[in-house]
């Protein structure tokens, strides 16, 4: 079962793809355009209908905010067909060149990793009357990067918010990361949040500040826990707040609740070392 769904937030239109085989999709992927701009490409089992939903268009450029497969999925396509160069942050590059591997689970939901040459992003992006701001965002991933359009008070943000209050982590998420990308984002102007996966279009700054604050407090709680001698299991069993098995059967263990615990126990031990 396939989900196409076609939202306008003022002169931003925004491509709503899922995938499900054999039902309705697990998840959802936003892909944005505007101008002559694409933010994000969904996945690549939704390549056909990217294609046709932007049909021949003239397209100057895509941004990638990160080169997970159901941002990346179809960046070297839309690149041949439209003639747009790929953008992205130069860690991203290699792994956009020759591919990378993804679970099963993530093969289910968005199919292979895409390929494609990216160009690292200048300072800023002009499209039109349009000017983005790269701002890099690591936490969720390494490359991992928002792109601000401060006269309209816009923020593309990825997977820098998903909700609110988080419940599990990417085995390679790093808690202290989202901390500062959070605090680094929130110093500039903006009011819709345009996510990947959950968008915005009114209060998102508001939004971004209220995950901060949970996480936060999640890891002030962690480490205090830490500090009174609990070991990491024990942390996770005292500090979980809803049950993740399921999720961590889908991801065969890439996310959960334990790995957001472990990364947030490191970073305490690494804090107390200076």
């Amino acid at each position: 079962m396939h989900t196409i769904k076609k939202h306008r937030f003022g002169p931003v239109e925004a491509f709503e793809l899922g995938f499900g085989p054999i039902g309705p999709p697990l998840m959802t992927a936003f892909m944005y355009v505007t101008d002559g701009t694409v933010i994000d490409t969904g996945q690549r089992r939704m390549g056909r209908y990217v294609a046709e939903l932007l049909g021949n268009r003239r397209l100057n450029r895509i941004l990638l905010t990160h080169h997970h497969e159901d941002h990346s999925g179809n960046a070297g396509m839309l690149a041949r067909k439209h003639g747009a160069v790929v953008m992205g942050h130069p860690l991203m590059a290699d792994k956009m060149r020759t591919g990378f591997n993804v679970l099963p689970y993530q093969h289910y939901m968005s199919g292979t990793a895409g390929r494609a040459e990216v160009t690292p992003f200048p300072d800023r992006i002009t499209d039109g009357r349009l000017r983005f701001r790269p701002i890099h965002t690591p936490g969720h991933s390494r490359d991992h990067t928002v792109f601000l359009e401060e006269e309209n008070g816009w923020l593309f943000s990825g997977d820098l918010y998903l909700t609110d209050r988080v419940w599990f982590f990417r085995i390679d998420e790093r808690i202290a990361d989202q901390i500062a990308s959070l605090e680094k984002v929130l110093k500039y102007d903006f009011d819709a949040l345009f996510c990947g996966h959950r968008p915005c279009p009114s209060g998102g700054k508001k939004r971004l500040r209220r995950k901060l604050e949970f996480l936060r407090e999640f890891h002030g709680s962690v480490g205090a826990l830490a500090d009174s001698g609990y070991p990491e299991k024990a942390i996770i069993r005292k500090m979980r707040f809803r049950s993740d098995l399921k999720i961590r059967w889908i991801t065969m263990g890439n996310a959960g609740f334990n790995h957001m615990v472990r990364s947030s126990v490191r970073a305490h031990r690494a804090e107390k070392l200076f």
